[in-house]
C-alpha cells in the first residue's frame, strides 16, 4: 500500500510525533517554506526550513531534570555545515565532517547571542540546539535559515522561551539596501550585516562594511527590523496552529531570608569593595566577603542551592552597581559616563617580527604581532561557503593570566574564534589588494591583560602593527564599546568604554570599530529583550567620537601612515609578468632553472597559471637579481648584449656558456682572445665565470659569443 506523505507521517504508531505540517511566506521577495513534523525525532521541537534551495533542519532538546551542579543556564548551540549540502566530499585524511569551521563556530555564536536573553535565567535544564544545513544554495544563506529554524523549533515546543526571534542579513550596492542579498550581490556589496529581532526590540546586531556612515547604518537597520516583523508573525501564526504547552521548569532561586541576611550583614562591605578604582584590589576585597560568608554559614550551606553565596554576593553587586549607573551616573572608578579610560600605545618594540604594537586602555592591554608571508602562505578555506582561500588572517588569544587566573592553554575556544573575526572584519575593508601589496598577512592579538573590550583593544593594536609593518592600510581603524544599563520604566543609560564590572552586570555590549570615514565592524552583545532604535542611535553618535578621539589623539602621534619600508628581517616580494609560453623555460626540465635561480640568490619563486610570477627574499639585492635572471630568461638575447655567463661544457671547437640559467649559447675558440688560442682550456675552464658579448643569433635561435668582443667593450 502506498500513502501520501502526510498519511506516512501521520501512521507512526502511538509515539506523540507532530502532525506534519507546512507553511510558506514571502520572504525578501522570495518564498520561505517552514516544515514540521518531518522527521521521527523525539526532540521537543524539529522543523525543516528551506530557502530556495537552501534547506536547513532544526532540532531543539531539552532535559527534563535540572542540574544540581551548575548555577548558570545550560544552553549549547551547533551548527553543522554537511559538506554534502554542495555535492563535496570533505578534503581531510577521513573523508568525513571534522571539527566545525571557522564559520559553523561564528553562526552558532550568533545565533546564541539572539535567543539566549529570551530563556529564563533561573532555569538549569540543558537545552540543545543543533542545527544542520542539508542542503546549501549559496544564492539563498543557510544562516539565515538556521535563525528562522532555531525560532520556529523553540515556539513551538515546550521549552521555556519567551520568542520568537527573527533574522535577515542585508548589503548596500550603489546605496541601495538589499535584503538578503545574492551571491553575486553579496560580492558587490559594501556591508555584510546580520539583524536579529522581535516586534519591538532589536536583538542582535552583526556587521562588516567598507566604511559606512552610521546614519546609513541605522537606515539599513531599520529596513532589516520591517521585514523582520513579517517573519516574526508568520513565526507566531505557525506557534498558535502547532506550539506545544511549556515545560514548567523548577527555577534556581537563592531563598529571601539567606539573601536578606547577607544584605544585612555585608552590603556596607560589598559598596566599599566596589568603590576601589583598583580592579584587583576589588576582587581581592569581593573575595574575601564570599569566604566570609561562606564559613559564618558553613552548616547551612549544604540546604542552600549551588554556589548560594557567591551568587548572593552577585546580586547585591549588580543591584549596587546598576543603581549607580541609572540613578547617579556613577561608574566604578570615578569615570564619566562618556569619558575613556586612560590610553597610551607603542610600537615597533620587538627586533626580529615583521610589525608589532602595543594598545593599553586602562586595565585593558592587548599585543598585536604581523607576519608577511608569500601569496601560497594564504589560508585554505574548507567549507559550505564560496571563499576558498583567506589572503587576511586575524587571530586572537586570551590567556589565563590576562585575568589572573591558572588554567593550562589549550586550542582557541569559541570566544577567541569570535573576537578574532571580529577584529578581522574591522580590518579587512582596508587591507590593500593582492595587486597592491602580493602578500599574505597573519596578525595575532595576544591578550597581556583583561578588564573588558579586548577585542576593541586588538582592533587598535592591530591597526597600529600593520602600518608598523609597512602594510599599506587605507586608513587606520580604532574600536569602542558602549554598555546600557535599563530600568524598570524603561528609563536607561548608556556608558562609552565599559570594563569588566559594566559588561558582566549591564545591558548590552555594543562594539564598533571603524575609520573616521565610518564604520567597518559592529558586534553587539544584549542580555535584556532587546533595544529601541533611539539607544542605537545614542550609542553611534557616541562612539563615533570616541573612534576620532582615539584614531586623532591616541594613535595619530605614535604612527600616523605605514611605513614606506618593510621591516629588515620582512621578505621583500617582487612581481614580474610572464608569457605563459615562457613559463617552462622559467622552470626548466624537472625544474632546475627554477631551483637554481631559488639557490643562486636565496629566494622564494611562485608561479601561478596565468603567468604571474612573485620572487620572495629577505635580500632586497637578490630578489631583484633573481627578477632580472626570470626577465632574461623570458625575453630573447639581442645581439650587442653583455652577460657574466658559467662555462657549462668544452668542446675542442670552443666552449658552451650559461648566460642565464637555461640558455646557453656557443663561445667559439677563435673568440675566446685577442691572441689565437690553441686549447680552450688554457683560458677557461668548466665552472668559470665569464664575460661574453651576443654576436649573432641564427634562424633556429641558436645564439653565438665572444669573449674578445665583450673585453674589447669595457
Amino acid at each position: 500500500m502506498v500513502y501520501t506523505l502526510t498519511e506516512c507521517y501521520n501512521k507512526r504508531g502511538n509515539l506523540s510525533f507532530m502532525e506534519y505540517r507546512k507553511f510558506t511566506k514571502n520572504f525578501a521577495k522570495r518564498n520561505l517554506t517552514v516544515e514540521l513534523g518531518k522527521t521521527n525525532s523525539p526532540s521537543n521541537g524539529e522543523c525543516w526550513v528551506t530557502y530556495g534551495d537552501t534547506v536547513v533542519m532544526t532540532h531543539v532538546t531539552m532535559a527534563r531534570t535540572k542540574r544540581q551542579d551548575i548555577d548558570f543556564f545550560p544552553l549549547s548551540v551547533e551548527y553543522e555545515e554537511k559538506f554534502y549540502a554542495v555535492g563535496k566530499i570533505p578534503g581531510s585524511f577521513l573523508k568525513r565532517e571534522g571539527k566545525p569551521s571557522e564559520n559553523a563556530i561564528l553562526v552558532a555564536r550568533c545565533i546564541d547571542r539572539f535567543i539566549r536573553p529570551f530563556f529564563p535565567k533561573d532555569m538549569r535544564n540543558d537545552v540543545s540546539v543543533v542545527c544542520t544545513v542539508l542542503s546549501c544554495d549559496l544564492d539563498s544563506s543557510p544562516e539565515i535559515c538556521a535563525m528562522i529554524g532555531v525560532a520556529v523549533a523553540l515556539s513551538i515546543s515546550d521549552i521555556p522561551w519567551n520568542g520568537p526571534v527573527a533574522g535577515i542579513n542585508v548589503g548596500l550596492i550603489n546605496n541601495k539596501i538589499i535584503l538578503n542579498p545574492t551571491k553575486n550581490e553579496r560580492e558587490k556589496s559594501l556591508l555584510d550585516l546580520t539583524v536579529a529581532a522581535n516586534n519591538e526590540k532589536i536583538a542582535m546586531i552583526e556587521a562588516g562594511a567598507y566604511e559606512i556612515s552610521e546614519q546609513k547604518m541605522l537606515e539599513c537597520i531599520k529596513k532589516a527590523h520591517e521585514e523582520i516583523k513579517n517573519i516574526v508573525s508568520f513565526i507566531n501564526e505557525i506557534k498558535a496552529e502547532c506550539g506545544k504547552k511549556k515545560f514548567c521548569y523548577k527555577p534556581y532561586v537563592i531563598p529571601q531570608d539567606f539573601l536578606d541576611s547577607i544584605k544585612e550583614k555585608y552590603l556596607s562591605e560589598i559598596e566599599l569593595a566596589l568603590e576601589n578604582k583598583d580592579k584587583f584590589k576589588r576582587d581581592e576585597c569581593i573575595q574575601n566577603i564570599v569566604e566570609n560568608i561562606n564559613e559564618e554559614y558553613k552548616n547551612s550551606l549544604d540546604s542552600l542551592p549551588l554556589n548560594a553565596a557567591e551568587n548572593a554576593v552577585y546580586i547585591l553587586q549588580k543591584n549596587i552597581i546598576r543603581n549607580w549607573l541609572l540613578k547617579y551616573k556613577k561608574r566604578v572608578d570615578g569615570r564619566n559616563m562618556d569619558e575613556i579610560r586612560p590610553l597610551c600605545c607603542s610600537v615597533g618594540f620587538l627586533p626580529r617580527v615583521h610589525g608589532c604594537a602595543m594598545f593599553k586602555r586602562g586595565h585593558t592591554q592587548t599585543m598585536s604581532i604581523v607576519t608577511l608571508g608569500s601569496l601560497s602562505e594564504e589560508q585554505r578555506i574548507d567549507g559550505l561557503s564560496e571563499q576558498q582561500n583567506k589572503r587576511y588572517m586575524h587571530q586572537y588569544n586570551f590567556p589565563s593570566y590576562s585575568v589572573g587566573e591558572t588554567k593550562t592553554s589549550r586550542a582557541p575556544g569559541r570566544r577567541e574564534i569570535g573576537h578574532g573575526a571580529l577584529a578581522e572584519r574591522a580590518l579587512k575593508p582596508v587591507i590593500p589588494s593582492k595587486e597592491e601589496f602580493p602578500y599574505a598577512i597573519r596578525v595575532v592579538s595576544e591578550t597581556l591583560s583583561s578588564n573588558g573590550s579586548t577585542s576593541q583593544a586588538s582592533i587598535c593594536s592591530s591597526s597600529l602593527a600593520l602600518m608598523d609593518a609597512g602594510v599599506p592600510i587605507k586608513e587606520a581603524v580604532a574600536g569602542i564599546s558602549c554598555g546600557l544599563i535599563t530600568g524598570k520604566s524603561g528609563e536607561y543609560s548608556t556608558m562609552l568604554d565599559i570594563q569588566g564590572l559594566e559588561d558582566f552586570f549591564g545591558d548590552m555590549d555594543f562594539k564598533v570599530g571603524g575609520t573616521k570615514n565610518g564604520i567597518t565592524a559592529i558586534q553587539v552583545d544584549i542580555k535584556i529583550d532587546g533595544i529601541t532604535m533611539e539607544i542605537i542611535e545614542e550609542v553611534f553618535q557616541k562612539t563615533k567620537k570616541a573612534r576620532e578621539h582615539i584614531l586623532n589623539n591616541v594613535m595619530g602621534p605614535v604612527i600616523s601612515c605605514h611605513r614606506k619600508e618593510l621591516k629588515e628581517f620582512a621578505p621583500k616580494i617582487e612581481q614580474i609578468s610572464i608569457p605563459t609560453d615562457k613559463i617552462k623555460d622559467v622552470i626548466g626540465t624537472n625544474g632546475k632553472v627554477i631551483q637554481k635561480i631559488s639557490s643562486d640568490f636565496n629566494v622564494k619563486i611562485e608561479i601561478q597559471d596565468d603567468g604571474k610570477a612573485y620572487i620572495l627574499g629577505i635580500d632586497s639585492k637578490n630578489v631583484n637579481s633573481a627578477k632580472s635572471t626570470i626577465k632574461t630568461i623570458t625575453t630573447n638575447p639581442k645581439i650587442g648584449e653583455i652577460f657574466s655567463g658559467t662555462v657549462n661544457r668544452i668542446m675542442p671547437f670552443g666552449a658552451f656558456v650559461e648566460i642565464v640559467p637555461g640558455k646557453e649559447g656557443l663561445l667559439h675558440i677563435s673568440k675566446l682572445d685577442f691572441n689565437r688560442v690553441n686549447k680552450v682550456q688554457d683560458v677557461v675552464n668548466i665552472g668559470d665565470k665569464v664575460l661574453v658579448k651576443v654576436i649573432e643569433i641564427d634562424e633556429q635561435g641558436r645564439i653565438n659569443l665572444s669573449r674578445k668582443d665583450a673585453l674589447g667593450s669595457i
